[in-house]
């Protein structure tokens, strides 16, 4: 299979690398972790906004680039190797593709463009303390009151929920029983917030909607569950990539200090053991690289057995790497290996996150293995 980009696709991503390794190395990632409030750079954030990285998931009719999944991948792939800690998932892909699907003509029109433009950020609000990896396990309700809908309900780890601007929250509609899709202000009466930081310094948020009135016109147009699956999909096939970004980094720092580390008077990773297990790494990238970009190119595949056949099948090759590949850097950096100050450890945390998010390694086995049955 031809995996060669086009000429646009290597400029993206070459663009992208130019940003991560000129204004977002690990030193400058490590003070904006510790130091600013929002838990990631407004600066960075309208850097990507200003070589159009946002805009790759909103239509060229409401103004965007009209990207594919390929372009997301690459954009991806380099925001894995730099470890960004902007909410590019939460608001660039998944919000961003849940307004462009659901949206009508006037919800597209006032907030696609402000989310281009790094103006607005958006955040899905879609995880729930009981869901355990059911997507469509939705406890939260919309009640239908007057010229709009009442939301109750608690949703769990809504990453970058804090600095968002607009919550896109899921809910079902009280006697239809449907589950709707609703815009909502973070500001609004009756939305609470707890953040904290998860174990890869990403900032999220609980979220509890207690009564939070919003008019009708919050609630996106369209077959919500269907469109919703499409959704979370697309941000699966995205986090595919970012792991591969992050593993292919790992590699490189584990090669780089088995040339360096000396033991028994020659460099470590002159000894065969070592090899072996350096090359292990190498077969793990390649396989979950190879499935990335057979994720990127089914998420938007129109028959969702097709699709999720085939993120399943991604999602647990990633999800084995991600584990290999960080426990192997880890081990053979030693002690250094789980250090703060060593980037190794945010690779192997950020990895250890991304195996779980979307679906664990075994429940997306299971999802395949019962699909095949």
């Amino acid at each position: 299979m031809d995996f060669t980009f086009t000429e646009e696709q290597q400029m993206l991503l070459d663009t992208t690398r130019r940003f991560v390794s000129k204004d977002y190395n690990f030193e400058a990632r490590q003070k904006i972790r510790e130091k600013s409030a929002d838990g990631f750079s407004r600066e960075a954030w309208q850097a990507l906004a200003d070589i159009g990285l946002l805009s790759i998931n909103v239509p060229e009719a409401d103004g965007g680039l009209g990207g594919s999944p390929v372009d997301t991948m690459l954009v991806m792939n380099a925001i894995g190797e730099g470890l960004l800690l902007e909410p590019y998932l939460a608001s660039a892909v998944l919000s961003t593709k849940a307004i462009a699907l659901m949206g009508n003509d006037v919800q597209r029109g006032e907030l696609l463009p402000a989310l281009a433009a790094g103006e607005k950020i958006a955040a899905l609000a879609h995880d729930e303390h009981a869901s355990r990896f059911d997507r469509m396990a939705i406890e939260s309700r919309a009640w239908p009151v007057g010229n709009g809908y009442v939301i109750t309900g608690h949703k769990s780890v809504v990453v970058h929920g804090a600095s968002a601007d607009v919550l896109v929250v899921t809910a079902r509609i009280a006697q239809s029983d449907a589950i709707g899709v609703f815009l909502v202000p973070r500001d609004v009466a009756g939305v609470r917030l707890v953040p904290f930081k998860t174990v890869d310094g990403i900032p999220a948020s609980e979220v509890w909607f207690n009564q939070a009135f919003v008019p009708a016109n919050a609630l996106l147009d369209g077959d919500a569950e269907s469109r919703l699956a499409e959704v979370l999909d697309v941000g699966l096939a995205a986090v595919c990539a970012e792991a591969v970004g992050a593993l292919d980094r790992l590699l490189a720092a584990t090669v780089e200090y088995a040339r360096n580390r000396k033991q028994f008077g020659q460099p470590i990773g002159k000894f065969q053991a070592l090899q072996h297990r350096m090359a292990d790494m190498v077969l793990h990238i390649e396989q979950a690289r190879s499935m990335s970009y057979l994720a990127a190119v089914r998420c938007d595949d129109p028959d969702p057995s097709v699709r999720g056949k085939a993120l399943s099948a991604a999602k647990v090759v990633i999800g084995q790497a991600c584990r290999f590949v960080g426990q192997q850097a880890v081990q053979l950096h030693g002690g250094m290996g789980v250090t703060d100050e060593l980037d190794v450890s945010h690779y192997f945390k950020r990895l250890m996150a991304i195996e779980l998010q979307f679906g664990s390694t075994d429940t997306h086995l299971e999802a395949y293995a019962a699909q095949l049955a």
